[in-house]
């Protein structure tokens, strides 16, 4: 569907263009409309086209290696969505969903380079949008390495590993080690007084098997403890590298659209110069 110049006003990014200019995007830019969850486009769409917001709301989201959904953007109005991979004309890698009745302008390539020869400034505008896509793919490996460990075993542990942990706990804590040789003091004094007559002289042969089954108790299940332990620190070491990973493939990927971006607004901006450079002349070659 054609728009209208007085449509395109509305756009942040195209507001402060004349109206001739509006004259000629508008004729360019097509208007989509989207209904409510219909798919604007999908990882892989190789159509080149990015999509600027008029109305409504829009969901763009990409899958993880755990096979979850991670929300990447949440346009606003004005705001591009797409555009990275229209500008480096690579498949699109996040899915984008409708999830209203939603009005947008759908742009490309050819699009774009009008818009800039008329607005150079306009570059400036979509370095922007640039830069805050960075910033939410720095958000968002932020939001992914919060994952605590601790959190993810405590949701699969079973009573038993948690009863594991207290006894555990309780075991290495000064709480245990003074209250066990207070006990063990008092019942090895009061056997001491009472002699013979104790119910476990010396040498408390009682109190002897008392620790050994308290020792076979104990150590396998402070070992399944430290086996879980374990588990949290391979755990945590996997979470690291994940995030390590992420985080250098997002900054290779928008360094790579950066620099294709620079290399379009260098073409430009010479092109732009051997025009001005030609009007300049052209009197004087005429005189």
């Amino acid at each position: 569907m054609a728009c209208s110049p007085e449509s395109l006003k509305n756009v942040p990014l195209f507001a402060l263009l004349d109206d001739d200019e509006l004259a000629l995007l508008s004729q360019q830019v097509e208007l989509k409309k989207f209904a409510p969850r219909e798919r604007i486009y999908k990882v892989g769409d190789t159509e080149g086209h990015a999509y600027v917001m008029v109305s409504g709301q829009v969901r763009v989201t990409t899958v993880d290696e755990d096979h979850q959904e991670v929300i990447v953007d949440e346009p606003a109005h004005g705001e591009f969505f797409g555009f990275a991979s229209m500008l480096e004309q690579t498949p699109h890698q996040t899915n984008a969903v409708a999830l209203e009745e939603t009005v947008c302008f759908e742009v490309d390539r050819h699009d774009i380079m009008v818009l800039i020869q008329k607005k150079p400034h306009a570059g400036m505008d979509m370095l922007t949008v640039l830069g805050r896509q960075f910033h939410s793919a720095q958000q968002l490996v932020r939001v992914r390495a919060n994952r605590n460990p601790n959190e993810m075993i405590e949701e699969k542990a079973t009573f038993g590993e948690h009863i594991a942990d207290s006894v555990a706990g309780f075991g290495g804590s000064w709480t245990f080690i003074i209250s066990f040789l207070v006990v063990l003091l008092g019942y090895a004094g009061t056997s001491l007084i009472f002699g013979t007559k104790s119910w476990d002289p010396y040498p408390f042969i009682l109190l002897n098997l008392f620790l050994s089954m308290l020792a076979a108790i104990q150590a396998p299940v402070i070992m399944m403890s430290q086996n879980r332990q374990d588990t949290k620190d391979r755990l945590r070491s996997e979470l690291d590298f994940d995030v390590n990973r992420r985080a250098e493939s997002e900054i290779q990927g928008l360094s790579r659209k950066l620099n294709a971006f620079g290399d379009q607004m260098d073409d430009l901006e010479d092109l732009i110069r051997g025009k001005v450079s030609g009007e300049g002349s052209s009197p004087q070659h005429q005189h």
